[in-house]
């Protein structure tokens, strides 16, 4: 029995044994002079040496436990390198011995270096299987010598694999200066050294929106060869014209611009090949669905070799996938700046109130539709007697927007014919309407009615239906939430008693009310926004009303947040500045 070793005992001599083989193999690397890497079968940096942490200048920390192909491997112009074209990944995979020249990986620096290989199957530790990779600089080759500064041509499956990037590229975007951003990260220097892109304005005017160069490794963009163009002429034979009037694809080159001008466009394209050195271009249109929308042209310039015929196809296939996402992008665009300002024009101009300030903002969703069922109003009952209201109807699209409409415009109906009518009365006979007439899902508000006693301090009695709560800052920095009067919100088909509450407002004590796109954010709680904001707002309490509300919004809405914000604020005069009415 003595000679059996309790499971424990195994245990520990495995783990022991381990330990001998990692330090065993660490010493191994570190005796090699040249950059080793050992992985596993998952293809998992298992250990490096020295050489390699020189070589690809990063900490052993920073690719121990890594993927070695999604860390290390890219092409020629440093895009990752996909797996099935990976000849070191297929190594790895069927453990065979593999040598290659020339391949090129990514440094913890962001450069590139080209370096030879060689993999071959070794075991880590007991019972694990990997491979050991050697890597080495190869010698530099002379492109200009060696090919003649030509361009190796895109394979069949090279132009498959950069036209699906494409498309994945512009439709996750419906920004235009993104998408053509994109579009020349694309391109530059995959296929061009250049890529010029004229775009026609919805005035037909043509507009030079970005020139980008690639120069010493990087995308630069040239502001100076940017700008207004001149109009397209109507029969101009040359390519950039054509283009843009929507005719085919074609070559060009600094001889096509030689001879004189015959529009102001030719005279602009004779000084972009001056600029620039092209010595070839393709320039294809890109049309949408019903018009053209501009055109793409890509130059070179370093490369020797032109563009011949063959490369026109896959201009345009690149330029067709550029024009549905740019009439995409210019129709977002389109309905986001009308929905914005017909929201605007439905928020209400304030009223005046002698002695006491009050201003609001809006500002629209970053993300979204740029417009939803926020809202905020402000308008006389009486002759000493005014009423606030700020709102939030579910939604964030037109739908919303109509909606918030409709409650704004019933309450300001009922409100008015019941001057005298307590804010919960009102708001009562709002949740009806919304219930019956309105199509409105459903909505948050508070109403409040804001009168001067005889004492000259302002009161303050509201309701609140399901919103975030007022906040209230008194002058020296104190805050305190008007977290009373909280009913259910708007629509929900329950009948409930609304409570009323009252507070005196303190002089140049500053009332704020504000939609839940202010505070809300997907990733912290309610109550932090809260907490947020109170914090804010009472380091803010001296600011002019203008200033603190624009500080708010800058300090206090979270990056993350994808709502849009209302918000209204006023301020109390100064202890005997306001006389009684």
């Amino acid at each position: 029995m003595d000679d059996v070793a309790a499971p424990g005992r195994e245990d520990a001599a495995l783990s022991g044994r381990q330990a001998r083989s990692d330090v065993l193999l660490d010493r191994t690397l570190e005796n090699l002079r040249g950059s080793a890497i050992t992985v596993d079968d998952d293809g998992l940096i298992v250990a490096v040496n020295s050489a390699t942490q020189d070589l690809l200048r990063r900490e052993a920390s920073e690719l121990v436990g890594q993927d070695f192909h999604d860390l290390l491997r890219r092409d020629r112009y440093g895009h990752s390198v996909p797996r099935t074209r990976c000849r070191i990944r297929k190594a790895l995979l069927t453990g065979d011995t593999r040598h290659g020249d020339a391949e090129w990986f990514a440094r913890g620096d962001g450069t590139l270096v080209r370096l030879s290989w060689l993999v071959t199957p070794c075991t880590p530790g007991p019972s694990r299987a990997g491979a050991l990779a050697l890597l080495y600089e190869a010698k530099e080759p002379d492109l200009h010598h060696s090919d003649g500064g030509h361009s190796a041509p895109l394979t069949d499956l090279d132009r498959l694999a950069l036209l699906a990037e494409t498309t994945t590229q512009l439709t996750s975007t419906l920004n235009v200066d993104e998408a053509l951003h994109r579009l020349a990260a694309l391109t530059v220097p995959r296929l061009a050294d250049w890529a010029v892109f004229d775009l026609i304005t919805e005035r037909d005017e043509v507009r030079r929106v970005l020139v980008m160069e690639h120069k010493d490794g990087i995308l630069v963009e040239r502001d100076d060869l940017q700008g207004p163009m001149p109009p397209v002429p109507a029969e101009s034979p040359m390519p950039l014209s054509r283009a843009l009037r929507g005719a085919a694809s074609s070559l060009a080159g600094p001889a096509t611009y030689q001879g004189p001008p015959d529009s102001g466009i030719a005279v602009e394209q004779q000084r972009l090949f001056t600029a620039t050195g092209m010595h070839s271009a393709v320039i294809a249109p890109i049309r949408g669905l019903r018009d053209v929308l501009g055109a793409l042209t890509l130059g070179r310039a370093q490369r020797h070799d032109a563009f011949t015929p063959a490369d026109l196809p896959l201009l345009e296939d690149l330029t067709r996938r550029a024009g549905l996402a740019l009439d995409n992008a210019r129709l977002y665009q389109r309905q986001r700046k009308v929905a914005e300002t017909m929201q605007r024009h439905l928020l209400p101009q304030l009223p005046v109130l002698p002695g006491l300030e009050m201003t609001a903002r809006y500002v629209p969703a970053p993300d979204a539709s740029s417009v939803g069922g926020d809202w905020y109003d402000a308008f006389a009952l009486a002759a000493h007697a005014h009423a606030l209201a700020i709102g939030d109807v579910v939604g964030h699209d037109l739908d919303a927007a109509a909606g918030m409409a409709q409650v704004r415009n019933m309450l300001r109906a009922f409100a008015w014919s019941h001057p005298e009518a307590a804010p919960s009365a009102v708001v009562t006979r709002l949740d009806e309407a919304v219930m019956h007439i309105a199509e409105v899902p459903m909505a948050t508000m508070i109403l409040a009615r804001l009168t001067l006693g005889d004492d000259t301090l302002w009161r303050l009695r509201w309701t609140n239906a399901g919103h975030p709560p007022p906040l209230l800052i008194t002058h020296d920095g104190q805050t305190r939430y008007l977290d009373e009067a909280h009913g259910i919100l708007l629509g929900t088909g329950v009948t409930r008693p609304r409570p009323d509450a009252v507070t005196v407002l303190p002089p140049q004590a500053t009332l704020l009310l504000y939609t839940d796109g202010l505070v809300e954010s997907p990733h912290h709680s309610v109550d932090h926004g809260l907490d947020r904001l109170r914090r804010h707002a009472a380091s803010l309490a001296h600011r002019p009303l203008a200033p603190f509300c624009d500080l708010l919004l800058a300090q206090v809405r979270p990056s993350d947040n994808d709502d849009d914000v209302a918000m209204i604020a006023l301020r109390t005069p100064s202890p005997g500045t306001q006389t009684a009415p």
